[in-house]
């Protein structure tokens, strides 16, 4: 059984629903999600927020909160993984928002990418991994594996 699939039944027989909110993975883990046939009893909904208006718009990030840490951050990872709660049917929701490179800077390396783990009732989770300079699609692909285990973890 696939990482995708493992989530999705742990979720359907702890009764729970899912989202997800992405930036650098464009819905990637969305779509790892939805790949695995009859997740719709227990994926409810994923958004894409790439630009910080998206964020905003759609998450309600707060701007102040763009403004002073940056998208690529763990106060944006948590506004997004709440926001992804607030405008859904689910009772837990992971967010990304990384920079997948090319590029970076010495503050923001390529690789960096912040998550967030809301759960309806419990405090919000939030951590940084630094994959590294490993290529866009390296990081993304890391990015998604990573967003599944971090489910997967919270559904024991």
């Amino acid at each position: 059984m696939t990482a995708s699939a493992d989530v999705l039944q742990s979720a359907r027989l702890k009764g729970l629903r899912l989202a997800t909110a992405e930036s650098c993975t464009g819905g990637m883990i969305s779509a790892a999600l939805t790949a695995v046939a009859g997740s719709s009893d227990v994926f409810d909904r994923g958004f894409v927020t790439y630009s910080n208006a998206a964020k905003a718009d759609m998450l309600g990030v707060l701007p102040e909160t763009l403004a002073e840490y940056g998208a690529v951050s763990e106060p944006v990872a948590r506004e997004m993984a709440e926001g992804a709660l607030a405008h859904s049917l689910a009772n837990l929701a992971v967010s990304v928002t990384g920079i997948a490179g090319p590029g970076g800077s010495e503050f923001k390396p390529e690789g960096r990418v912040c998550f967030g783990l809301a759960r309806r009732g419990a405090a919000t989770r939030v951590e940084t991994v630094e994959f590294g300079a490993i290529g866009r699609d390296a990081v993304r692909q890391a990015t998604v594996n990573h967003a599944l285990r971090l489910l997967g973890a919270a559904l024991r």
